[in-house]
């Protein structure tokens, strides 16, 4: 039955011990508003100016397709390997492979990024702390968090949840008490800093800020990787995926318009190294400005904790579906005894954020921005697959008007790569995810095939 021989440790099902709501504190958590807003967001402000209103409601809209793509297959397939289990099931093994692969590269990125950006906020409180320093002590501190049973992480999450949601509501209340730029103006005239003069904001600066945009968004489907520890997870999971995205959608869009409606000098925000922290300096004072970095400290720590709650599940899914050497299925599989947690795939998954700190900030923001780009394309198709094939057709949730959402993400996912490849950023991404993608398929072909047919299991094969 089995491609990679017996592991020699059984491989104890996770326990199913939350509900929907618990699993949605973590889903936006995972998410990170005011940490997408304040890192990723100000990318885009960087990248692409005042369109950053369009990047986002482009974003926004293309998340909306692909959350009924994900509804769809997590409901056929809940398991916690995530998005490889559902592309493995839906499209083949191979396939399933190569998203593994594409999830583990992004997951140990996304940390690293959360970690590394923590550091310019945590300084405005204490100006001079080191970044790459920093970065090690929070990623281990929330690794041994993750550690904990998952409605503990339910608990953690959704108090800390609060907090970046109350940085967010100052944020916008800030702009949006006194608007000083038209925003209908900000949108179809968008401009953008270059050398201290406004710009025109070009097509290829719109598609790198869109690929950063999506990024900001993503994490509602980190829903089904806690599909094996939630209550009726069939039934529950497209809920949880909608509501999870229409309130990070909401708390990342309204601030950052706010910002651009509400900056006293527009040219000065857009040209500062860090636009949202100018403002808020402009606007608020120094008292605001460090109130608000406070809480972004607390809402990236409160984001690495989620993350690396599902990163430490893919592994524990890759070694129960016997993907590695012999010793490491059987240890990524161990199931804490007390905590009902994966507690050895959790610590594997802080050591490769902990790896993953030591590579250069910028380069991990480039990257991360295409991987979601790449990893929603290969949803789509998996949707239109599964379908075809009958493979989901047991599915509890089935889209509307199929296959409308799955085509109309590919059609826009084609534009942000065909945008992409416009600008030296954008190619790099590409590249380095196709890389990630070329590696997995290298080693799926050389060892897993090699083996025999590759099984991917679900905790009713432990």
């Amino acid at each position: 039955m089995t491609a990679g021989g017996s592991t020699g440790v059984a491989a104890k099902p996770l326990t199913r011990s939350m509900r929907r709501a618990g699993n949605l504190l973590i889903t936006i958590s995972a998410i990170t508003p005011a940490a997408s807003v304040f890192i990723m967001g100000q990318q885009v402000v960087q990248q692409a100016g005042t369109g950053a209103i369009l990047c986002f409601i482009g974003a926004g809209l293309l998340a909306l397709a692909t959350a009924y793509v994900y509804a769809e297959l997590s409901s056929a397939i809940p398991l916690t390997g995530a998005e490889y289990s559902m592309l493995g099931h839906a499209m083949g093994p191979s396939s399933g492979f190569m998203m593994l692969g594409l999830n583990l590269f992004g997951g140990s990125a996304s940390l690293a990024v959360l970690a590394l950006g923590l550091a310019d906020y945590l300084g405005v409180v204490f100006p001079g702390v080191p970044a790459v320093p920093v970065a090690l002590g929070v990623t281990l501190a929330t690794t041994l968090i993750t550690i904990l049973n998952i409605r503990v992480n339910a608990k953690i999450t959704g108090a800390f949840l609060l907090v970046e949601l109350a940085a967010l509501g100052v944020m916008t209340g800030l702009g949006l008490l006194h608007p000083k730029n038209p925003i209908l103006d900000l949108t179809i005239h968008p401009v953008l800093a270059h050398a201290g003069v406004l710009t025109h904001v070009s097509l290829g600066e719109i598609g790198l800020g869109m690929a950063a945009a999506i990024y900001a968004f993503n994490g509602y489907g980190g829903a089904v990787s806690f599909g094996e520890e939630m209550y009726e997870a069939r039934t529950n999971m497209a809920w949880v995926i909608f509501a999870s995205l229409a309130v990070a959608a909401l708390a990342e869009f309204i601030p950052i318009v706010a910002a651009l409606a509400g900056a006293p000098d527009l040219k000065a925000m857009l040209s500062a190294d860090q636009p949202f922290p100018a403002f808020l300096l402009a606007t608020g004072g120094m008292f605001v400005d460090k109130a608000v970095s406070l809480g972004l400290v607390i809402a990236t720590i409160n984001a690495m904790i989620a993350i690396g709650l599902v990163n430490a599940r893919y592994l524990f899914c890759s070694g129960r579906d016997r993907v590695w050497h012999r010793a490491l299925n059987g240890a990524l599989v161990q199931v804490h005894g007390r905590f009902d947690s994966p507690w050895v795939a959790t610590l594997v998954a802080g050591v490769t954020g902990v790896a993953a700190c030591f590579v250069p900030f910028n380069f991990l923001l480039v990257a991360t921005g295409a991987s979601v780009v790449v990893m929603y394309l290969l949803l789509c198709v998996a949707a239109l697959v599964g379908r075809a094939t009958g493979r989901t057709a047991h599915a509890a949730y089935r889209m509307p008007l199929f296959p409308l959402a799955p085509i109309l993400g590919l059609i826009a996912l084609c534009f942000v790569v065909y945008t992409s490849l416009l600008t030296d950023d954008g190619r790099l991404s590409l590249e380095v995810n196709a890389g990630a993608i070329v590696l997995s398929f290298i080693y799926y072909r050389l060892v897993l095939a090699r083996r025999g047919a590759w099984v991917l299991r679900g905790p009713e094969d432990s």
